[in-house]
């Protein structure tokens, strides 16, 4: 270590010396919980008042695949103008979609209308806030931010459903929704003591190119720079092949098993708990770890743990392969981001976030299609096996092409 430079920073240390990070980091989790509250209390409003599988099916896909459709714009938005102002908005206008939906409870076609809406504003919300990292923390720190940041996530996803159980019996679905509007401006009321992160200039110093243009550019960039097309690929490609997981755990557990639900509930609980292991693991091990090697091996895990789940015998074997694979799961995502922050400049930085989350919300869409088209035609354990034979390959495609990609531009 170079004499004078300061080691990097745990996660403990890091909340406790960076009020920056400790606000964005506080804000994040407490509206992650609203969420996850306000997802809880939707989906048994629509059951309720349908009665129709589909109906929750649509909830749910316009919460995830419509909004990843915009996402250049989305994260255009990140790099146009000062990332706390648009962190800011996006939490009011959630806010304000939420009481919305609250107070008017609304016919399914225009729920699902707020509901996409309020999906855009966290999607564009996202790239904003991964995107302003580099800017509230030093370099050494990036990998302890990351973590940090996605298990105060996942912790706050695991604990809302909870939540919502012991809440909606008490204040119904209309509190709940409320509770959900206050999170957000909870949220915003932190971020707005964030400094000022103010969008980088262009690099002429010409005046910034219209939205749509910023828009082109940031697909051009990932496409024309080898290390950044491969990340993107990969997590593409791992994404597509393995997104299926869930649906078919449910099927494995009741019909290979034979087991009831609670086994399902297990099953689908264990990436959950192997993400947080992940995320605290990679929290202390911090600058430890390459990043690049960390990535891949994230790639690995995560596809070979459904590969291993189509070979278990029992549910206590699928729960430790699936639980191995949520550490996999948290080394993608904190390879992944913190690769991101220190290959690509500033300036275009909210646009690769914002395509990279778009890009992962069209891959699950394609998995749940052409999975559930496999695990009909065939069975969990099959799909289960195509699944993560597929991610596996992805995998060992990017072990090969990124470690030299990224030696060629770092």
């Amino acid at each position: 270590m170079p004499t004078g430079e300061q080691p990097a920073s745990g996660a403990l240390a890091l909340l406790r010396t960076n009020p920056e990070f400790r606000r964005l980091t506080t804000a994040r989790v407490v509206s992650f919980v609203g969420d996850s509250l306000s997802l809880v209390a939707l989906m048994l409003h629509v059951a309720a008042t349908t009665g129709q599988a589909l109906a929750v099916a649509a909830l749910l896909l316009v919460g995830d695949f419509g909004p990843a459709l915009l996402s250049p714009i989305s994260g255009a938005f990140s790099d146009r103008f000062d990332r706390r102002h648009v962190m800011v908005v996006c939490e009011l206008v959630q806010a304000a979609l939420l009481v919305a939906i609250a107070v008017a409870l609304p016919p399914l076609p225009l729920l699902l209308v707020l509901v996409g809406l309020r999906a855009w504003a966290g999607q564009v919300f996202q790239p904003a806030s991964r995107a302003s990292i580099p800017a509230l923390v030093r370099g050494r720190d990036l990998e302890s931010a990351n973590s940090t940041l996605g298990f105060g996530a996942n912790a706050a996803e695991a604990i809302g459903p909870l939540l919502a159980a012991a809440m909606v019996p008490l204040l119904g679905v209309r509190g709940v929704l409320l509770v959900d509007a206050a999170s957000f401006l909870v949220s915003a009321l932190l971020l707005v003591r964030l400094p000022a992160l103010p969008p980088t200039s262009e690099p002429d110093g010409s005046p910034a190119p219209r939205l749509l243009a910023q828009a082109r550019e940031g697909l051009g960039y990932i496409w024309s720079v080898r290390s950044v097309r491969i990340i993107a690929l990969g997590f593409f490609a791992v994404v597509a092949a393995n997104g299926i997981d869930d649906v078919a755990l449910l099927v494995l557990a009741t019909e290979t098993f034979g087991a009831g639900e609670s086994a399902v509930g297990l099953l689908l609980a264990a990436v959950g708990i192997g993400l947080l292991i992940g995320y605290a693991l990679l929290t202390w091990a911090g600058t430890r770890l390459p990043m690049v090697a960390l990535l891949v091996s994230g790639f690995a895990v995560s596809s070979v743990g459904n590969l291993l789940t189509g070979l278990a015998w029992a549910v206590a074997a699928a729960f430790t392969v699936q639980l191995l694979r949520g550490i996999g799961i948290a080394a993608m995502d904190v390879a992944s981001n913190t690769l991101l922050q220190r290959l690509v400049p500033d300036r275009m930085l909210g646009r690769v976030f914002g395509n990279l989350y778009g890009a992962i919300g069209v891959a699950a869409g394609i998995s749940y299609i052409g999975g559930g088209l496999l695990l009909d035609a065939t069975s969990a354990p099959t799909t289960f096996l195509v699944a993560g034979a597929a991610g596996t390959l992805a995998a060992i495609a990017v072990a090969v092409t990124l470690p030299r990609a990224v030696r060629a531009e770092w």
